[in-house]
C-alpha cells in the first residue's frame, strides 16, 4: 500500500513540474500578446531550462517570437516618427535569430513514426526573410558602437540567412546581388577590426570558396591579400607562404602576391627563387618596371653580376627617368665596381696594371655621378625625410672625394656636400 502510495506521488509531482513548464510556455505567450517582454523572457527561459520543454519547437519559437516583437515595437516607433532605441531594436532582431533556428531544427526532428511535420518553418522563414535587410542596419549601429563584435555578428547573420536549409527550395526568395557581397567583405572586415582573427580566417575561407559577385567595394584578391595579411598577423609564416603562391596563381597581374612572395624569397636567402617570381612578376606588370627591374638588379649586384644589374636598372628608367630607386641602385652599382676595383688594386704590385685599374675605377665613379645627383634632386624637391637625403648625400660625398683623390678635381662639390652635412 505504502509503496503504491510512493507511485502515485511521484506520479503526481511529475506531471505537476511538467504541467508548470507547459504553464511557464503558456505564461511566456500570454506575456508576449501584452509586450510585457520582461516577463516574456523570465518565463520562456524557465521552459527552455526543462528537459520536457526544452526539446519542444514552440518553446524556442516563442523564444524567437520575443525578439523579434523587441525589434518590431522599436522599428514601428522610429517608422511614426516616435523615438526608438536602436540598441533595444538591433538587440531585439538578434535575440531572434538563435531561437528561431534551434525551433526549426528541432521540428525537423522525426516523430516515433519517422514523420517530419515542421508547424514553425513556415512563419519563421517568413519573418527570417523579411528580417534579413535589417541585419545590415545593426552591423552598421554596432561599427558606428566601434563593438566591431557585434558588427562582425550582424553582418554574418545577414551573410549566412539566404544559405540556411530551410530556404534551399527557394532559391528566389533572395537577391544575392553586390549589396550581398559586399556585406561579406565587412563581416570580414569587422571580425579583423575586433581582432578576431581565426574567425575573420573561418570567414575568408568561405568567402574564397563562394562565388564572388562583382562590386564596387573590394575585389575578389582582396579576399586573399586578407588572408594572407591574417595568417602573417598570427606568425603563420607557412599559409602565409601559401596563400602569396595560391594568390600569384590566381591573381598574376596583382601587385601584391607575387611581390610579397620576391621579399619572402630574399629574406630566406633563396635568390634564384626570388628571381624566378621576379620574371613572373615583370611579365605580369611591365607598367611597374621601376620597382620590379629594380629589385631584380640589386638581386643580381648581390650576385656579383654588376653587367646584368645595370641592365635592369636602365630597363626601369627607360620606362620612368625619375625612378628613385633605380637612379639610386645604379649609382650604388659604379660605386661598388669602383670600390672592388680599388680593394684589387691595392694588392698588386705591378704599376702599369695599377694604373689601368685606376683609369676604370675613376670611370666608375664618373658614370655613377649623374644618377646620383639627379637621385638627391629628387630627394630634395619632394622633400623627402632628413635621413633619406643625408644618406644620398653621403654617397655623393664618398664619390666626389674619390674623384678628388684620383686626379679629378671635385673639390668645390665635395666642400658644398659637407657643409649640407655639418662637416
Amino acid at each position: 500500500m505504502r509503496k503504491i502510495l510512493f507511485l502515485t506521488m511521484m506520479a503526481v509531482l511529475t506531471t505537476g513540474t511538467l504541467f508548470a513548464q507547459k504553464s511557464a510556455l503558456k505564461d511566456a505567450k500570454r506575456a508576449l500578446g501584452r509586450d510585457d517582454l520582461n516577463e516574456a523572457r523570465t518565463m520562456i527561459k524557465q521552459a527552455t531550462a526543462h528537459p520536457e520543454t526544452a526539446t519542444d519547437p514552440e518553446t524556442w519559437k516563442v523564444w524567437g517570437d520575443i525578439g523579434n516583437k523587441a525589434f518590431d515595437l522599436e522599428r514601428t516607433n522610429a517608422m511614426l516618427g516616435k523615438t526608438a532605441n536602436d540598441k533595444v531594436m538591433y538587440d531585439g532582431l538578434m535575440e531572434s535569430y538563435h531561437p528561431y533556428l534551434k525551433a526549426d531544427s528541432l521540428a525537423e526532428l522525426p516523430d516515433e513514426k519517422g514523420r517530419v511535420r515542421n508547424r514553425v518553418r513556415k512563419d519563421i522563414s517568413g519573418i527570417l526573410r523579411a528580417n534579413h535587410p535589417f541585419y545590415i542596419n545593426g552591423g552598421v549601429y554596432y561599427n558606428d558602437q566601434r563593438d566591431y563584435k557585434k558588427a562582425a555578428d550582424f553582418f554574418q547573420v545577414y551573410w549566412d540567412i539566404p544559405t540556411l536549409k530551410m530556404f534551399e527550395d527557394e532559391k528566389e526568395a533572395f537577391v544575392l546581388d553586390s549589396t550581398y557581397q559586399t556585406i561579406k567583405y565587412y563581416a570580414i572586415i569587422t571580425a579583423i577590426q575586433g581582432e578576431d582573427h581565426q574567425r575573420a580566417l573561418s570567414m575568408l575561407d568561405r568567402a574564397s570558396k563562394e562565388p564572388f559577385i562583382e562590386n564596387s567595394a573590394y575585389k575578389e584578391s582582396d579576399i586573399y591579400e586578407l588572408m594572407a595579411s591574417e595568417y602573417l598577423q598570427l606568425g603563420d609564416s607557412a599559409k602565409f607562404l601559401e596563400v602569396l603562391q595560391m594568390g600569384s596563381e590566381r591573381f598574376p597581374s596583382s601587385n601584391y602576391f607575387t611581390p610579397n612572395l620576391v621579399n619572402v624569397f630574399i629574406r630566406e636567402g633563396n635568390t634564384d627563387k626570388a628571381l624566378e617570381y621576379l620574371d613572373q612578376a615583370i611579365q605580369n606588370n611591365p607598367e611597374n618596371a621601376c620597382d620590379l627591374n629594380s629589385v631584380k638588379g640589386a638581386l643580381l649586384a648581390e650576385q656579383g653580376d654588376y653587367e646584368a644589374a645595370e641592365a635592369e636598372y636602365r630597363k626601369a628608367l627607360v620606362q620612368d627617368p625619375n625612378c628613385e630607386r633605380a637612379l639610386e641602385n645604379i649609382a650604388v652599382n659604379f660605386i661598388l665596381q669602383a670600390q672592388d676595383l680599388k680593394e684589387k688594386t691595392a694588392m698588386i704590385n705591378d704599376r702599369q696594371q695599377q694604373m689601368v685599374n685606376d683609369k676604370k675605377t675613376v670611370e666608375f665613379y664618373l658614370q655613377a655621378l649623374p644618377s646620383l645627383e639627379k637621385y638627391t634632386e629628387l630627394l630634395k624637391e619632394r622633400e623627402a625625410p632628413a635621413h633619406d637625403i643625408e644618406s644620398a648625400l653621403l654617397k655623393l660625398r664618398n664619390v666626389y672625394y674619390n674623384l678628388s683623390s684620383m686626379g679629378v678635381d671635385k673639390s668645390k662639390e665635395l666642400e658644398g656636400v659637407e657643409k649640407e652635412l655639418n662637416l
